[in-house]
């Protein structure tokens, strides 16, 4: 009897943090998702707190009726909020301040693709969408906010595979992180294919009703078509393109003669690295490639976070947050711009034209 309780407590303390979480009890998957998210918490969310000071309103935008109070207008003020009766009574523009809406929902949109399952380094870029979605996740929904997901391709097929209604709380979270990591078992009945990025964003524009912040986590490695739905979803949405890459897909290093193989179509080639030709060439079609894809991002209008296996992750949001504000000053001056006098130094307006610099100084 006493073993009996001694073991059967035991295993009750080590079911707690599922049990509380209202998730399937003592699964390998849980397990792991609950540990990984605890350490994610310990790890990039303290450093999170520690360097934005409580700063995550740029996170999501969003917006509000109630009248908060009256003050006078300042710089990159919106226009749009100037209260014109008080500005003539008191000769002095003044804005309306209002209560802003917390309350909205963050979507993930998950590229979960095989050619997401590459890295040449520590980690995968598999792995770095996983720690991403789980810190974002995190930190939204700890502030009020419900968390959303559509998966595309994690059964190594291109199909929408699931989606995950907008909720709040770390249980939603832990959902979303076992659905990443246990995929669901492949469908005879679908032919495998390319990625197809067009289809995860067409199935967001219907998924998602109302306004929300939509996140695309992928590699945009996909056959042509998606820029049109991408911009159709940023329209309605405040639409953050995460894009994942891995050094090794920018530049080949001189290994000599070594098998190359795409995981999505499972074609295999020997090449010679040894070359410097061919790493030239190489380089040179990447960094097309890069220049198509930012070029694509920006005509679809939306911002943009670059994360590599190499980064930080912790510094890359931080970096992202310091670009979407500076972003957000941008665009007040610029509609303020057209009533009053004031602009912004061209400087300043240029430093943010590359999406790299989510992630790099």
């Amino acid at each position: 009897m006493f073993f009996k309780r001694l073991f059967g407590s035991d295993r009750g303390a080590a079911d707690a943090p599922a049990k509380a979480a209202g998730i399937a009890l003592a699964t390998p998957v849980t397990l792991r998702a609950d540990a990984l998210l605890r350490r994610l918490e310990w790890t990039v969310l303290r450093k999170l707190d520690g360097l934005l000071q409580g700063d995550y309103k740029t996170l999501m935008r969003g917006s509000g009726l109630d009248l908060a109070d009256l003050r006078e207008y300042q710089l990159h003020d919106d226009v749009r909020h100037i209260d014109w009766n008080v500005t003539a009574r008191l000769q002095q523009p003044h804005v309306r301040v209002f209560t802003e809406d917390r309350e909205m929902a963050a979507w993930f949109l998950l590229d979960l693709s095989p050619s997401v399952d590459f890295g040449s380094g520590n980690q995968r870029k598999s792995q770095v969408l996983l720690d991403f979605t789980a810190v974002l996740a995190r930190l939204i929904g700890r502030h009020g906010n419900r968390v959303g997901a559509v998966l595309y391709g994690s059964r190594g097929q291109p199909v929408v595979d699931a989606v995950l209604p907008a909720r709040g709380g770390r249980t939603q979270v832990l959902r979303l992180m076992q659905m990443v990591l246990q995929p669901p078992k492949k469908d005879a009945s679908v032919k495998d294919g390319v990625t197809q990025l067009s289809d995860l964003l067409k199935a967001a524009v219907h998924t998602v009703r109302q306004r929300a912040t939509v996140f695309v986590v992928s590699d945009f490695i996909s056959e042509p078509g998606w820029e049109k739905p991408l911009g159709e979803l940023a329209r309605r949405h405040d639409v953050v393109a995460v894009r994942l890459l891995d050094p090794l897909e920018l530049e080949l290093p001189d290994l000599g003669l070594i098998p190359i193989r795409d995981a999505e179509t499972g074609e295999q080639l020997m090449v010679d690295t040894h070359d410097a030709g061919f790493r030239q060439r190489f380089a040179r079609i990447a960094a097309q490639r890069e220049a198509q894809l930012r070029e694509s991002l920006a005509r679809a209008g939306v911002d943009t976070l670059e994360l590599s296996t190499d980064d930080d992750l912790a510094e890359a949001v931080v970096r992202f947050i310091d670009l979407r504000k500076r972003r957000l000053r941008a665009g007040k001056h610029a509609q303020a711009g057209r009533s009053m006098p004031s602009q912004m130094p061209s400087r300043d307006r240029s430093s943010f034209g590359t999406p790299r610099e989510g992630t790099r100084p």
